[in-house]
């Protein structure tokens, strides 16, 4: 996990919905992004794929039933993009593959937000909820 400080700038843009923790969700999660990223004029295609794995493991490892994910974007006075994911499952933190993933059809995603973000990382909270984020800077 990247271990650097996340930003500490106020946000001059933010854009927050709550989806359901499914694959309809997922995708929603995505294409809201990709469109408020048009939206705003920025770049988006690093941020969709950060966007679709953070959302697909809120829903596959986050999921309580009942209870969906929260995704959040926000761009800060320096140009970065933050996003963050927060599903109600605090006690189940994200990892970078292990070794031994073989051929596994899972598993590798947070590799892929890992080599797109400058930062990420998981948060405490809200409670009694977990937040997983990740950083770009701009180009």
């Amino acid at each position: 996990m990247n271990q650097e400080i996340a930003l500490a700038s106020t946000p001059v843009r933010h854009f927050s919905v709550l989806l359901s923790a499914t694959r309809r969700g997922v995708r929603l999660a995505r294409l809201l992004s990709v469109q408020q990223l048009i939206d705003w004029e920025l770049p988006f295609d690093a941020a969709a794929h950060v966007v679709a794995e953070l959302a697909a493991n809120a829903a596959t490892h986050g999921h309580v039933h009942g209870r969906g994910f929260r995704l959040t974007l926000s761009v800060h006075d320096n140009g970065s993009l933050r996003i963050a994911v927060t599903d109600p499952r605090p006690e189940r933190l994200p990892g970078l593959a292990r070794p031994d993933t073989g051929d596994a059809e899972s598993g590798r995603g947070l590799l892929l937000v890992d080599a797109y973000a400058d930062r990420w990382g998981v948060d405490d909270g809200p409670a009694p909820c977990k937040t997983v984020w990740a950083e770009l800077d701009p180009a």
